[in-house]
């Protein structure tokens, strides 16, 4: 192998590693709002994923989108709808479980609920994955675009790269939805209430902000965010009810490389486990993919323990 075909192969790589990363790490927003306001560890977070997937797969066929739009646009649009239907599911389950043990009744509870939540979570994550499997079955299901398996050819001085066309939309898509999150926490009245309620649910209660409204929100706007990049996933990759399973290591895993509680942070640490787990398969076999990412987490823990952007705290 020559000198040119070595830096393709790198080239390639990072350029895959970028993409996939992108939708990483827009799954890891929506685990890291939830935190970030809430405060709740949830476990759930890979099967709602799950369910968006299923959400928009049956969107697509049950409301005849593809007869309308096309078999492209149909899917994108299927994804669309996806993510109002989870933000009304992440919705519920947080107004009839979630909040029991989380938001102002956390002052009642042993450890502030956070053993509570915990069960709780691990709990709902057990019965949306096995309600899906006796569900949706466990056959692989797929979303598969005619963008799927074509590529633009990007020449760069004496070498190509090919940019999947698929991949390349849910990159820019997940890109573009992280700056219009970031906008509405940062720019917004809900955004401001929701920020409010992180840094001091006591004196956002004295400003007039219902922070149980406040967590409720931010729950099911995270639901529906990492819907959102399951259905972008799902454009390029087989899914099943068990998935869930293998993509909540990975944003926990981002939303620590990130700084816990970090918006911006957790696009940048599943943008870097992205990044990791393609630059790996230059010199592992693909199963070893996620110990790569794990060696990579652990130095990455070690030498900065907060994360990329996440605060160190002086203990007493």
């Amino acid at each position: 192998m020559n000198v040119l075909q070595i830096m393709e192969n790198i080239l390639q790589t990072v350029v895959a590693g970028l993409l996939t990363g992108s939708i990483y790490g827009l799954m890891c927003v929506g685990l890291a709002l939830i935190f970030g306001v809430m405060r709740v560890i949830n476990f759930a977070q890979g099967d709602f994923m799950m369910l968006g997937m299923y959400a928009a797969y049956y969107l697509f066929g049950l409301l005849g989108l593809q007869a309308v739009f096309g078999s492209l646009v149909g899917t994108y649009v299927a994804i669309a709808l996806a993510v109002p239907v989870l933000y009304g599911v992440g919705y519920a389950i947080h107004a009839t479980l979630i909040s029991r043990v989380s938001g102002t009744r956390t002052a009642q509870l042993d450890g502030e609920g956070h053993y509570a939540q915990l069960i709780l979570t691990l709990g709902i994550a057990m019965i949306l994955t096995n309600g899906a499997q006796m569900v949706f079955g466990s056959v692989m299901a797929s979303m598969r675009t005619p963008l799927t398996t074509v590529a633009w050819d990007i020449p760069v001085g004496a070498i190509s790269v090919f940019l999947n066309k698929s991949r390349t939309i849910a990159g820019v898509a997940s890109v573009v939805a992280i700056c219009l999150i970031s906008l509405l926490i940062n720019r917004s009245p809900l955004g401001r209430a929701l920020r409010a309620s992180a840094d001091n649910p006591v004196a956002a209660t004295y400003m007039g902000i219902d922070v149980n409204k406040a967590h409720r929100v931010a729950f099911a706007m995270g639901v529906a965010i990492t819907a959102l990049a399951g259905g972008l996933l799902a454009t390029n990759y087989p899914f099943h009810p068990f998935v869930g399973v293998e993509y909540v290591i990975v944003m926990y895993a981002g939303v620590v490389l990130g700084g816990m509680g970090s918006i911006v942070g957790a696009f940048w640490g599943g943008l870097t486990i992205g990044l990791v787990q393609q630059m790996s398969t230059l010199i592992l076999p693909t199963q070893l993919q996620n110990t790569a990412i794990f060696v990579v987490f652990l130095l990455i823990v070690f030498f900065r323990p907060q994360g990329f952007f996440g605060r160190s705290v002086d203990r007493t």
